[in-house]
């Protein structure tokens, strides 16, 4: 069988062409490995604020070039959230623990606790919740506060005391109060300055007339049976200082508002998104003080909303060790580098550099001495030839000596050797015969 032996040139062509290709698919895989994941997250407000929240997070995880991105998917509210999370049109949202369906969704971090909050207008002499018989009650964004009014409705059986909850929006609440289409409202918000703020406004502003906060003294009943519920005592004088409003601690009820992941996103994943947004959050908190309320959820596996493993590698101190995390690369860096010598050692052999030659490379180099002897018109050329000859003889000498199958054998060695041999002899006899000539001349 005739092999084709390529020409150097090509060969050379040849192996730069694949190492650049190579490189080209390294860079390519290194880049797709290491290029940031972008999660849809859906979130909504009445008043937009986790909308601009979310967006100042989402623009910090960019500038500190985080591995996990975020896309906002702005909603009407945290219904609207919960609804386009469940249907599988975001990867994330923000939710309230008592709207939607969560049955996909793990927690990642806490974002806000919101507080139930009833209150009367001043002068009210409504001072608990038996105290709304009869009377009308505006709930404060409407839709998304509905299971409040259902568990206050069923464990104070205000159906039969003829109490109205009427959906009232967040511009026309102070309106309804003031012209007393409700009696008193039901309004859901965390504690912090900028709501505190909005609810005192709704009242008007006199030094003797305060606002009624009425206490949810079944609190503690309405979390053991609605576990999205906990109690909570608002603290003495938080809606107003002097004279305090409340005028002592005042028992409510509190829901978590979550950031949530769903259940098929990766640990890994959400391992890098949960360390983001904390280091977000650190970075934030001076210009957006409603993140001083971010807290990790419930780990316990018995919590209402479970968290996310990789969340909860985060806050339970479990993630990956340098070992662990590196322990792969370490095995498989030795073999790797094993494997790139072989491929440029078969390289280097395929550009036939340094290799001692093969019997076809010796028998085509002494082949090539014949052409060269018949041309020669110098003695000293002839001498330089018989120079070459020695050391291929004695390079494939060398070789059979060693056992390298390769090698040429020694008839063919003996009879190449001779006819160069007898070639050089008949050219030194016809350079003589020139020269003699010459001189005779």
């Amino acid at each position: 069988m005739t092999s084709i032996k390529l020409p150097t040139w090509l060969r050379v062509v040849l192996v730069v062409g694949v190492f650049i290709l190579a490189t080209g698919a390294g860079l390519f895989a290194y880049h797709w490995y290491n290029k940031p994941v972008t999660l849809t997250i859906a979130v909504g407000s009445l008043d937009g604020e986790a909308g601009k929240v979310m967006s100042a997070i989402a623009a910090r995880l960019v500038s500190m070039n985080a591995p996990v991105r975020l896309k906002a998917i702005e909603t009407g509210g945290a219904l609207e959230a919960a609804k386009a999370f469940s249907s599988g049109n975001a990867d994330l949202a923000v939710v309230r623990g008592d709207v939607g369906d969560l049955s996909q969704a793990q927690a990642v971090i806490v974002v806000a606790k919101a507080v139930a909050l009833l209150i009367a207008p001043p002068g009210s002499s409504i001072s608990d919740v038996p105290g709304l018989k009869r009377r009308t009650v505006g709930v404060v964004g409407g839709e998304i506060n509905q299971k409040v009014v259902d568990v206050l409705t069923r464990e104070y059986d205000l159906a039969k005391a003829n109490v109205v909850f009427k959906n009232i929006a967040p511009a026309d609440t102070r309106r309804a109060i003031e012209t007393k289409e409700v009696n008193a409202i039901l309004i859901v918000i965390p504690l912090t300055e900028k709501y505190l703020t909005l609810v005192r406004n709704l009242f008007p502003q006199t030094g003797k007339a305060t606002p009624v906060l009425i206490p949810i003294e079944s609190a503690g009943a309405i979390a053991q049976n609605t576990r999205a519920y906990e109690s909570f005592d608002v603290p003495k004088g938080t809606l107003r200082g002097a004279p305090p409003v409340p005028d002592d601690d005042l028992t409510t009820l509190r829901v978590q508002l979550y950031l949530v992941a769903h259940k098929k996103l990766g640990n890994d994943l959400i391992t890098s998104l949960t360390k983001a947004l904390l280091a977000a959050r650190r970075d934030l908190i001076g210009e957006l003080p409603i993140l001083a309320q971010v807290t990790a959820p419930d780990t316990d596996p018995d919590a209402y909303l479970p968290v996310h493993p990789g969340a909860a590698a985060v806050y339970n101190a479990t993630t990956q060790s340098f070992l662990d995390e590196w322990g792969n690369v370490i095995y498989l860096t030795p073999m790797i580098l094993g494997g790139l010598a072989t491929v440029l050692a078969a390289a280097w052999k395929f550009l036939g550099v340094g290799l001692p030659q093969s019997s076809e490379a010796a028998l085509d180099s002494l082949y090539a001495l014949g052409r060269r002897i018949r041309k020669t018109d110098k003695e000293s050329e002839l001498a330089d030839i018989e120079e070459e000859i020695d050391g291929i003889l004695a390079a494939q000498r060398a070789r059979a000596t060693s056992g390298d199958e390769q090698a040429m054998d020694d008839t063919t060695l003996n009879v190449t050797a001779h006819r160069l041999q007898t070639l050089i002899h008949d050219r030194r006899a016809i350079l003589a015969a020139r020269a003699a000539s010459g001189t005779a001349a």
